[in-house]
């Protein structure tokens, strides 16, 4: 489903169910608030979650509300939308699993085209490596320029009585 035709409307698609090893988990008495900044998903693995959605204003009809995720199913998540999300089960149950994706549309806008690949990022990268090659020539002058004094010594530099040989 596009999330850009429907953007506070909840989307729950039933598919099966396999807690994910590279999934987040929300413990018993605990609550977690998520903001995304691009259209996301929000798909639970394992568990059953209260999920309270609050989407930016945008004028009459905007949608949100109290939801109860169960193992399976996702929603659709607009980009500046506040999802608050808590365990909805048992404390023995265990935690609620769940995965956490951008939308395609969102990340189609986020890979740069050709010419930021090849052009924008290098000329980003070189501009880097010059600002750290200059930070690093500064440093080196200064330290020169702190260590002048013994560079100097005996050329004109009245020593103190420390610094000379006794006769």
């Amino acid at each position: 489903m596009n999330t850009r035709s429907a953007p506070a409307a909840a989307v729950s698609d039933r598919i099966a169910c396999a807690a994910s090893a590279r999934g987040w988990r929300l413990d018993a008495r605990r609550a977690m608030t998520l903001r995304p900044h691009v259209p996301s998903r929000l798909q639970i693995t394992q568990g059953r979650a209260w999920v309270t959605l609050g989407t930016p204003h945008q004028g009459a009809g905007n949608e949100s509300g109290d939801l109860m995720l169960t193992a399976g199913e996702s929603l659709s998540v607009p980009a500046g939308a506040r999802l608050v999300m808590e365990p909805w089960q048992p404390a023995s149950a265990g935690p609620v699993r769940f995965d956490w994706f951008a939308e395609p549309e969102a990340r189609a806008e986020v890979q740069p085209g050709r010419f930021g690949r090849e052009v924008v990022a290098p000329s980003h990268e070189l501009a880097v490596a010059l600002g750290q090659a200059g930070w690093a020539f500064a440093r080196l002058l200064r330290g020169l320029f702190g260590y002048s004094e013994f560079l100097v010594a005996g050329r004109g530099r009245v020593l103190t009585p420390y610094e000379s040989n006794p006769p």
